[in-house]
């Protein structure tokens, strides 16, 4: 690797598989609740609507924020949610990731773990991300905004102004 360039694989690498991690972050606490699965499909989802269900107390009221995959908005997903009131659905804007925090955690979990890692099977890294989420959880951190929403609105307004001017 070098400054300025992107990475590269070698000619003779190999994938090994895939999963997908489902996890919902606790704002106030840092905590990530996490469930790997072999396919993304809204049966998998549901399983995990169940799981955050089961793990926050019956009291309180989930509000989830979520990107707008196809999976999440399924009729079986969707009439789950009407069963289950404490629920409260929100969908980021399409290219509105960052917005949603959990993506920060899947951020470091990528750069701490899977990044250049060598997994020989889908095993493997389910276990490498086990672990991670386990040894997070025991000393979990809510992540702050680092600026103002006043910076945040500002910097946008720069970079609308900078392409809408550009030469081209």
């Amino acid at each position: 690797m070098a400054p300025g360039l992107p990475e590269r694989r070698t000619h003779d690498y190999m994938r090994h598989g895939t999963t997908t991690l489902f996890a919902a972050l606790d704002i106030a606490t840092g905590e990530v609740i996490g469930e790997l699965h072999r396919c993304h499909r809204s049966g998998e989802f549901l399983t995990f609507l169940r799981t955050i269900e089961a793990n926050v107390p019956a009291d309180l009221d989930i509000p989830l924020v979520m990107d707008n995959y196809g999976t999440h908005k399924t009729p079986k997903i969707r009439n789950w949610f009407v069963r289950h009131p404490r629920f409260h659905v929100h969908f980021t804007r399409t290219s509105a990731s960052w917005i949603n925090q959990i993506e920060r955690w899947f951020a470091a979990l990528t750069e701490k773990q899977s990044r250049r890692g060598t997994h020989r099977s889908t095993r493997q890294l389910e276990q490498v991300i086990r672990d991670y989420l386990t040894r997070y959880n025991e000393d979990p951190r809510p992540f702050a905004w680092t600026k103002s929403a006043d910076e945040i609105l500002a910097n946008i307004e720069r970079f609308c102004l900078r392409i809408s001017n550009s030469a081209h």
